[in-house]
């Protein structure tokens, strides 16, 4: 009988975190959530997994979440990262998706405690579940991180100052993390979202989206599912945009 694969993830209370840990599941791996709400325990227990409240952001947390997911399933064969936003809520009415330079967020507005709360959330969190989880991988034999990142990191918007620069950093670590350990068939990818169907957009936002709307959750959840599959075995160290066509940028 085939051994069940088995995925982590992190922010699975709702949003896209929610709809990826539908999506391994629909997949048939077996999937450990955790968020800071009691909400992956609920989603947990409807998806047949283990569930945790806790915070990416805090190291115990993270460690808890992975002890308990090695001595319940014995493995650890996906991990998927996910962060909300930092330094503030990002809008939850989007007006337009073009530069707006009546709309422009200062860079030099944040605090310097601002922008280590943002590399916390957006950099090392994904560093410190690196850290716990490829050893349990490279003994296996293999497995694949994934992170959600942004369609921000390569063409930064106004309002989103810190996510922009910081899931930059995320891209970086992902390529040196991916040089490291390719060799040990352990790899890593981000995913880079564009607006999703839980951010409200006018008429004159969404036509500026090539395909006309949002996404569904589970079109980020499958294409997460795609990179930590065999299918997706020769990729790592890359982004790849689920943005519907908004970014402009020829990669």
């Amino acid at each position: 009988m085939a051994q069940v694969k088995v995925a982590i993830i992190t922010g699975a209370g709702q949003g896209i975190g929610a709809g990826v840990a539908r999506s391994f599941a629909e997949a048939g791996y077996a999937v450990s959530l955790m968020s800071p709400s009691e909400r992956s325990l609920k989603l947990a227990r409807e998806l047949g997994g283990t569930g945790r409240q806790g915070s990416a952001l805090e190291p115990a947390d993270l460690k808890s979440l992975v002890d308990a997911t090695v001595d319940a399933y014995g493995r650890i064969d996906a991990v998927l990262s996910n962060m909300g936003h930092g330094g503030g809520p990002a809008p939850s009415i989007t007006k337009s998706t073009v530069y707006d330079p009546g709309n422009f967020a200062d860079p030099l507005g944040f605090s310097d405690e601002a922008w280590h709360g943002a590399l916390d959330m957006y950099v090392l969190s994904v560093v410190r579940m690196a850290r716990l989880v490829t050893p349990i991988m490279v003994a296996q034999g293999g497995g694949a991180f994934v992170n959600i990142s942004s369609l921000n990191a390569t063409e930064p918007r106004p309002g989103y100052a810190q996510m922009s620069v910081l899931r930059g950093a995320l891209h970086g670590f992902t390529k040196l993390f991916a040089d490291k350990y390719a060799s040990a068939k352990v790899r890593m990818n981000n995913v880079m979202p564009g607006y999703c169907e839980n951010v409200e957009m006018t008429d004159a936002a969404l036509r500026s989206i090539p395909i006309g709307r949002t996404a569904r959750f589970s079109e980020i959840g499958n294409v997460c599912v795609f990179l930590a599959s065999e299918g997706a075995s020769y990729m790592t160290g890359q982004n790849v945009l689920v943005d519907g066509g908004i970014n402009r940028a020829v990669r």
